[in-house]
């Protein structure tokens, strides 16, 4: 019996031995990074304890395996809610995104937000975001195919002349513990005026070795280049006390047309990654990320001088307008100081997501989403743009691509704007203060805006659609201009010309067929004494069912311009609506809104006039159009 106990209890210790050595293994590779491997052995833990959830969760996650990471995050939320780092509820939100579940994303998400007490709206919700977002984007971006991808990685696009220079894996040899895939190298590729691609060929031998190559930027001259790679030196891989080997950026010049001294950058550092170069317009600053001390989140975009003597200055942090909590990185810096940049800390669809920011003044604007044409539920990530022809590449692990990351090509659709001034037909002046507004075939009103003192005014437009352009001002006739543009990206000039309305001429209030009614000051509701008009509209327009009415709403000069804009607007609304509820066809109806540009009298300041006169403009008037 003696006997059987102690095999039984050396069976038992030597399974738990080899269970905690199984573990021990796991975390070992988890640390350096070694996903896969790591994965598998956590896959073998019978007893799956908040620690081993958490790290299958992210073993997936790492590695844009978003099905996997999503199941393992829900199983860890659901058994360690209360317990587990908010950290993992942002994770999770992602995962979910990845998968399109963007609702359950939405709820975990703010549970994170709740938490580091960060302010939460419903324009925050993905869908509400980005529906608002693709009307506040008027050129869309098209995405084209580009003969450049393998089975592979491939990603980060540079231009060096008519070359592109990319990272790829294609190239068989050593695998990367990360994912299991050949160590990066950087490639090139010739290019033509028609994005035809041709002539895929490795790089130079002095800059590729068996580590990772990867993010390489030119100087415009194509003498200087800089580059990522991983801590190498003298043939040898550094390593931290983790074992991981980390990124650095390294310097290369162009001399007798060999890429050489290759030299790394100063601000490198065995403890922590300094990687994806970019360059300012002007060369003088260099733009990457890190996760060196002092980051906002774990990786954050920074700047640094190139001082003239070729040294350089203290990195600067790019400040939380641009970095979150989470990752931002992959900067590209346009000719138009424009950042692009990746990140999965600003409201996005999932994974990274590319956003831009505008450099003026020393300052960087609020980061826009480039939208989810640039955007998926995946990485998408190494935004470049020539901002002259307005195309460029990115890099994405989407699906429906050829390999684990692919590279696109894209273009952003070129304006039609029809712009122009508002003058006084007679001296030609700028007639500042006067209303543009835009309108569809249908008379339907597109935009509305107010000139300022140059009197100028722009809009977007679309191909063979006709527009109506109509400008009106205090005491001047109003214009009305038809255009039906049917070339893109062409810029319609047309100024629009007032003639003013001699002192001596009131407009008579009876002249039109139908009788104005008319509003209380400041609204917009039907008042009884109107109800009698519209009821004999009603009638003739029943007993007329083809005629077609233009409701013109009016305010008096009090308030904002642009206020009583809105307000007119609200009075034709009314009025029409109440057409509407009495039978009138939608169809028989259209309207106009002046604000308070055509006043019926000489009421265009508050001291001139008194109650009775201002009320005589606060009207609707009815025109027959047909």
């Amino acid at each position: 019996m003696k006997k059987i106990l102690f095999t039984l209890f050396v069976l038992i210790f030597t399974s738990q031995l080899l269970v905690a050595q199984n573990l021990r293994r796991a975390n070992r590779l988890f640390e350096k990074r070694a996903y896969v491997d790591a994965a598998e052995l956590y896959l073998n833990e019978e007893f799956k304890t908040q620690e081993v959830h958490e790290k299958l969760g992210d073993c997936y996650y790492f590695n844009n395996k978003m099905n996997e990471a999503a199941q393992w995050y829900k199983l860890l939320v659901k058994r360690y809610e209360d317990k587990v780092d908010p950290t993992y509820y942002y994770r999770y939100s992602q995962a979910l995104k990845g998968v399109n579940n963007f609702d359950e994303a939405d709820k975990w998400l703010r549970k994170y937000l709740d938490i580091k007490n960060i302010v939460y709206s419903n324009n925050d919700q993905t869908l509400v975001y980005f529906d608002a977002l693709n009307k506040e984007i008027k050129r869309p971006y098209i995405i084209h195919p580009i003969d450049l991808n393998s089975k592979q990685s491939d990603f980060g696009v540079a231009s060096l002349g008519n070359k592109l220079v990319f990272a790829s894996s294609r190239k068989e040899g050593k695998l990367y513990e990360w994912n299991r895939q050949p160590y990066l190298d950087l490639f090139q590729a010739t290019i033509d005026t028609t994005y035809k691609v041709s002539n895929i060929q490795p790089f130079s031998d002095n800059v590729n070795t068996i580590m990772h190559e990867s993010n390489a930027v030119f100087t415009a001259d194509g003498k200087t280049m800089y580059f990522n790679r991983n801590n190498y030196i003298k043939g040898q891989k550094k390593k931290d006390k983790n074992q991981i080997s980390q990124l650095k950026i390294y310097k290369a010049q162009l001399v007798n047309n060999e890429w050489t001294m290759v030299t790394e950058l100063p601000f490198n550092s065995d403890s922590y990654s300094v990687e994806h170069p970019a360059l300012s317009p002007d060369e003088k600053k260099l733009y990457f990320a890190s996760d060196m001390p002092g980051t906002i989140g774990s990786f954050d975009l920074y700047s640094v001088e190139i001082k003239n003597n070729g040294t350089y200055g203290k990195p600067e942090n790019l400040g939380s307008t641009i970095n979150t909590e989470q990752r931002e990185q992959f900067p590209f810096m346009s000719s138009k100081n424009i950042l692009y940049f990746a990140s999965d800390g600003h409201v996005g669809l999932g994974g990274l997501d590319v956003f831009r920011t505008e450099l003026k003044n020393g300052t960087f604007s609020t980061p826009l989403n480039l939208s989810n044409v640039i955007n998926s539920s995946s990485d998408d990530f190494s935004f470049m743009i020539d901002e002259d022809t307005e195309t460029g590449y990115f890099s994405s692990n989407r699906k429906g691509g050829k390999g684990d990351d692919d590279i696109y090509r894209f273009t952003q659709t070129k304006k039609t704007l029809v712009e122009g001034l508002i003058l006084n037909k007679q001296n030609s002046g700028l007639l500042s203060g006067a209303v543009v507004s835009l309108f569809d075939a249908d008379n339907n009103t597109i935009a509305d805006i107010i000139v300022g003192d140059n009197a100028s005014y722009s809009f977007e437009l679309e191909n063979n659609k006709t527009y109506k352009l109509r400008g009106t001002q205090k005491l001047f006739n109003s214009v009305e201009i038809e255009i039906t543009p049917n070339t893109q990206g062409i810029i319609y000039n047309r100024n629009i010309l007032l003639e003013e309305i001699p002192v001596d001429v009131v407009t008579d209030v009876t002249s039109t067929k139908f009788n104005p009614v008319y509003f209380d000051f400041n609204k917009w509701n039907i008042r009884p004494d109107a109800t009698a008009e519209l009821e004999a509209l009603v009638t003739f327009m029943k007993e007329y069912p083809e005629l077609i009415i233009e409701i013109g709403a009016h305010t008096d000069c009090r308030g904002s311009e642009q206020y009583n804009l809105g307000l007119s607007h609200k009075r034709a609304k009314a009025v029409k609506q109440y057409l509407l509820s009495n039978g009138i066809p939608k169809t028989n109806l259209k309207s106009l809104d002046f604000g308070e540009t055509q006043p019926v009298n000489q009421c265009i300041t508050d001291e001139v006039c008194g109650e009775e006169e201002h009320a005589l403009n606060r009207r609707c008037e009815f025109t027959i159009l047909k």
